[in-house]
């Protein structure tokens, strides 16, 4: 088994044979966790000038539920909605890959320094979005590339409007 930090800087390569490698092997669980925990406390971090220490905790609470929402909808848009006639994957496959797909994300922490936090965490989301749709077509066994843009895509829209439409619901103006 490939140590924790050797997987996260493979996924930051965009290493189609990490995801492969996390999507077969059923011990990557709690690696895959530990990666977007660690994410999430970078978003956290990194929007600490925006709320302070509240701005912390909200912005990994956030951020986490965030990549659950998201995670569960492309699995199930992925699986169920948009199979490719090979597809075969198990909700535990797509998320050990997608998991690993959030290592971009530890760069949401330069958003501390003052100045960058816009740009670092645009940059965070394209590169999180790029490794999400390599993780997705390859626990999906996606021959297309397209297909799995598109189940991010839909999934992506679909989990913002959750957030938008909760917001709403508790009267919670976006920053």
């Amino acid at each position: 088994m490939s140590s924790f930090k050797n997987r996260i800087f493979r996924a930051l390569r965009l290493d189609v044979n990490l995801y492969e490698e996390v999507e077969a092997d059923k011990t990557a669980g709690f690696q895959a966790m530990g990666v977007v925990v660690l994410s999430s406390i970078a978003a956290g971090l990194g929007s600490i000038q925006r709320g302070g220490l509240a701005g912390i905790l909200g912005g990994t609470i956030i951020a986490l539920i965030g990549w659950y929402i998201w995670a569960y909808l492309t699995y199930f848009i992925g699986t169920k909605i948009l199979p490719e006639p090979q597809t075969k994957a198990d909700l535990g496959e797509l998320l050990r890959t997608i998991g690993f797909s959030s290592s971009p994300g530890l760069i949401r922490v330069l958003a501390v320094i003052p100045g960058l936090g816009h740009i670092v965490f645009l940059a965070a989301s394209i590169w999180m979005l790029i490794a999400m749709i390599i993780a997705v077509r390859q626990a999906l066994d996606y021959k297309s590339t397209l297909r799995a843009v598109g189940v991010c895509a839909i999934g992506w829209i679909i989990q913002i409007l959750i957030f938008a439409l909760v917001l709403s619901v508790l009267g919670v103006k976006p920053v």
